[in-house]
């Protein structure tokens, strides 16, 4: 809820007072170093990306409040986060252009590079659903190696059974319910505060992950989510979470093949010792969607992506169509965040590695 109401505040003073601006989307919120003490916490952040048209992304960060205004360490960076904001005319609701950034500085210009290939990527990734491109064939296999499993795990003719670690998707699936009330509407109008809604879906998807595992969660990201419909004061708002996906996967040609590589590639810390703690990266879906009292009509408000670490070796195991092309799509976004977190560690990387260049050459 602080990381949306920051992104409201730094969004005003881009724009000023005389429009309404809303959370479009969270583009990813990302643990970078866990908190392993009690400390002040500074948050802060600025507009990144912004062409002159309704929206605008607002980069956060989470750290160690430094001391004497000094620079934080790599290492004090906690969290990491990007909101899309969009600038709306309060009479008729609907978008109006803003002021586009200017950047001067080299590392203003850097920081819009990545906003605008963020944006690119965004535009890129609509057609890539499973809407509108179909399972390739590594995922058909998958699909069908998954399906065998399923069968062999239920047949009295063959002596494997189930293996306890395995939990079937339907299993895992929980609800919540809950009525929306005036104290949690935004400054505007009567509808929901978007940093409410991030907060309820978090806690139902940990309690989903706490459920099925047994264990206590470590969050470990948020996927780029958008808010697909405004929730109004009043409405019934109705959350689902299942687990989506499961690194490592369910017992596939997959896992059997690349068991070792996957692991550290998603997350996940694969352990060929039974004396050393197993560790499972789990990924969470919630749907959401408002209920309007009067007339009983639904809409959905959003779809929410949360990956955790627990230390247990568990597995989700689909076995209907739309649970396999749930697995499918979270099995895309958990090899998506993947690829960009090497992305981003090579890119700091190299950063950290010019700025001690820098600094060499001036103690010489």
């Amino acid at each position: 809820m602080d990381l949306d109401a920051l992104s409201g505040v730094i969004a005003y003073k881009h724009t000023g007072e005389t429009v309404t601006t809303v959370t479009a989307a969270v583009d990813r919120i990302t643990i970078n170093h866990p908190l392993k003490e009690l400390c002040d916490l500074e948050l802060s952040g600025q507009v990144t990306f912004a062409t002159g048209r309704s929206s605008m992304e607002i980069s956060l960060q989470v750290v160690k409040a430094p001391r004497n205004d000094e620079k934080p360490a790599r290492e004090d960076v906690l969290i990491t986060c990007a909101f899309t904001m969009v600038s709306l005319d309060p009479s008729t609701k609907k978008p109006v252009s803003i002021s586009p950034l200017q950047v001067e500085t080299t590392d203003e210009k850097r920081l819009f590079a990545l906003g605008e290939k963020n944006y690119n990527a965004k535009k890129a990734l609509s057609n890539t659903t499973l809407q509108k491109q179909a399972p390739n064939d590594l995922e058909c296999d998958l699909i069908h190696a998954m399906w065998l499993k399923n069968l062999e795990h239920y047949d009295p003719d063959i002596p494997h059974r189930k293996p306890d670690n395995i939990v079937h998707m339907d299993k895992s699936r929980i609800h919540a319910t809950q009525i929306m009330q005036p104290q949690y509407r935004n400054r505007h109008n009567f509808m929901i505060f978007g940093g409410f809604l991030l907060k309820q879906t978090y806690e139902l998807a940990f309690c989903c992950a706490a459920s099925f595992s047994h264990s206590r969660p470590t969050f470990l990201s948020l996927d780029p989510s958008t808010f697909a419909n405004p929730v109004p004061v009043g409405s019934v708002l109705y959350l689902t979470a299942v687990v989506a996906y499961t690194n490592p996967p369910p017992a596939t040609a997959e896992f059997d093949s690349n068991q070792s590589s996957e692991g550290h590639q998603h997350g996940s810390k694969v352990s060929d010792s039974p004396t050393e703690p197993h560790y499972t990266s789990v990924q969470i879906r919630v749907d959401s969607k408002a209920r309007n009292i009067e007339h009983g009509e639904a809409k959905p408000t959003g779809q929410f992506h949360y990956t955790f670490l627990v230390e247990k070796d568990i597995r989700v195991m689909p076995r209907t169509y739309p649970e396999f092309m749930v697995w499918v799509d979270a099995r895309r976004r958990a090899e998506r965040f993947s690829a960009s977190m090497e992305g981003a560690e090579s890119a700091d990387g190299a950063r950290h590695a010019q700025d001690d260049r820098k600094r060499n050459r001036i103690t010489e």
